[in-house]
């Protein structure tokens, strides 16, 4: 046998390279696919976020105009054209850029007003490492916002948990306001359209830029403007239907406040949400003024119609959300022709001559009655929040029990299907059976009856009951099971009877005649089982 050749230097270090260079390649390669992974995640999460309806689909010259005002370089120093702004919002906003686009309203909105008070520069990875006193809250209302949908409905999911670190993060930095309900819902279509940061820079804009801020204060004073607002608002456009809720007791507070609350976010479909926040980054909080004054005045007949307080706010608060998108649309298309800021500053300067002219009177009786009317609407507000939270948990509990429902009758269908199969393929086995018996010979079913009456015959020996032909095993294959369980139960009476007669002090004869009755029982029972096992192959 010849020796294996020794290599040399340079071959073993050709061998080395090609070791090395394979193995950087398999890294690359696997990290490459760690990459591709990732990737893959990504365009899924964000699949399952952007799982609504759109109202108004984008056209391609809308996508077109979209991609250039977003490929502006220094874009968030540049002023685009409001009209043209207006326009191409009308127009529509994908739902894929969405995010993007918000965030190019949100440059243009800061460099044409100039006005409102910044917020704290602290990072978002800094407040997020934070404990905050309104955890308790914020956890209880996570399962509470959105229900229904994918990315927040799994219990501490990534949905879920994003929006805590939003919510908790904001609550660190605005102290004043801390946490309110009412703004899971807006922090959570906001982390629909874009990643946890973005949505808290424009979390924080909506707030203190926007000054939405001011109606979740403690005191409420900013609701309670917008709510004298909306009923003036009412009054001055939509007279009758104004006197219709006055007649029926029904104040703004009781359906408007969760629309100023959540942004609408709460009750209405998803793909007009998003449409009402185009509109709040393009011009600002008259936006939810004129929504709701459209929604009311739109809809005025079929409101009117209904009578009385507990039928007027059903339909507000649950069949007015759902009537169709084409009702939406039309109302957003009427909300792009409204301008009412001179309205509602008047409306708001009226309100405060109003308080003023109330706290400055002399009557101190009017004061004190003032005072407790205020306690006592604050309680009522109160009473209205924590009703209008049961209100949403039973909608969810509802939903759940709808789709638990529909899911067991599907199960039932499917088993009548099958026990209909098994039926006929029951009949099917019958009728085969009746057709085999008439191909047998004459000779095997005499013996098969002779078979039936000994078997009989020997469940009457042992104190079983007869069997019936009706009840009786169809095939020879049963009449053997049934000879041979006889044959055992025989087999273990017998030396029991034995052993009872000689306790009882029986004749050796008597036994001697037990011994021989049992013996000719057992042959008798192998003669039957010789009889069907010869009979077998004709039935074979």
């Amino acid at each position: 046998e010849e020796k294996p050749r020794k290599r040399t230097r340079e071959e073993l270090r050709a061998l080395w390279k090609k070791a090395i260079m394979e193995q950087i390649l398999l890294i690359r390669m696997e990290r490459e696919n760690i990459n591709l992974k990732a990737r893959m995640d990504a365009v899924e999460t964000k699949r399952t976020k952007l799982d609504y309806d759109e109202i108004l689909p984008c056209s391609k010259n809308t996508l077109v105009m979209w991609d250039g005002m977003l490929a502006t370089p220094n874009r968030a120093e540049v002023k685009f054209n409001p009209d043209e702004l207006l326009a191409v919002v009308r127009a529509g906003v994908p739902k894929v850029r969405r995010g993007e686009i918000w965030r190019l309203l949100s440059e243009q909105y800061q460099l044409r007003n100039r006005h409102g008070s910044a917020p704290p520069d602290i990072p978002y990875e800094e407040l997020i490492r934070q404990l905050t006193s309104h955890q308790h809250a914020i956890l209880i209302d996570l399962g509470r916002t959105f229900p229904s949908h994918k990315y927040f409905s799994t219990q501490l999911g990534a949905g879920q948990l994003a929006l805590f670190n939003l919510l908790k993060a904001y609550s660190l930095l605005d102290r004043e306001v801390g946490y309110c309900q009412g703004l899971s819902f807006v922090a959570g279509i906001l982390l629909m359209h874009m990643t946890e940061e973005e949505a808290f820079h424009m979390l924080t804009f909506s707030m203190y830029l926007l000054g939405f801020r001011r109606q979740y204060r403690p005191d409420m004073v900013a609701l309670q403007i917008q709510m004298y607002q909306l009923s003036r608002l009412l009054h001055d456009n939509h007279r009758e239907l104004y006197e219709h809720l006055e007649k029926n007791d029904i104040a703004p507070t009781l359906y408007a406040a969760p629309w100023f609350l959540t942004l609408f976010a709460s009750q209405f479909p998803l793909g007009f949400v998003t449409r009402v926040f185009d509109l709040i980054f393009l011009q600002g909080t008259d936006v939810i003024f004129k929504v709701a004054l459209t929604l009311l005045g739109d809809h005025q007949d079929l409101i009117m119609a209904c009578q009385g307080f507990e039928n007027i706010v059903d339909f507000i608060k649950n069949q007015l959300p759902a009537l169709g998108m084409v009702s939406m649309e039309k109302v957003i298309g009427r909300v792009f022709e409204m301008d009412i800021s001179k309205q509602l500053h008047a409306y708001e300067v009226e309100y405060h001559v109003l308080q003023e002219e109330m706290i400055s009177s002399p009557q101190r009786g009017d004061v004190d009655r003032m005072e407790k009317l205020e306690q006592a609407n604050r309680n009522l507000k109160r009473q209205n929040m924590e009703l209008l939270e049961k209100l949403q948990t039973s909608h969810s509990s509802i939903h759940s029990l709808e789709a638990t429902v529909a899911s067991l009758q599907s199960e039932q269908n499917k088993l009548r299907s099958n026990v209909q199969t098994l039926e006929i393929e029951r009949a099917a086995l019958l009728n085969t059976v009746t057709k085999l018996r008439r191909l047998l010979p004459d000779n095997c079913l005499i013996e098969e009856e002779l078979n039936f009456s000994i078997v009989n015959e020997m469940r009457a020996n042992v104190g079983l009951p007869p069997l019936s032909k009706n009840n009786s095993s169809s095939s020879l294959e049963d009449l053997d099971t049934e000879v041979a369980n006889i044959t055992n139960k025989t087999r273990t009476i017998l030396p029991s009877q034995l052993r009872h007669r000689n306790m009882s002090g029986d004749s050796i004869g008597s036994s001697v005649s037990a011994g021989s009755t049992a013996s000719s029982d057992l042959l008798c029972t192998e003669n039957l089982q010789n009889n069907t096992s010869s009979c077998r192959p004709l039935s074979t």
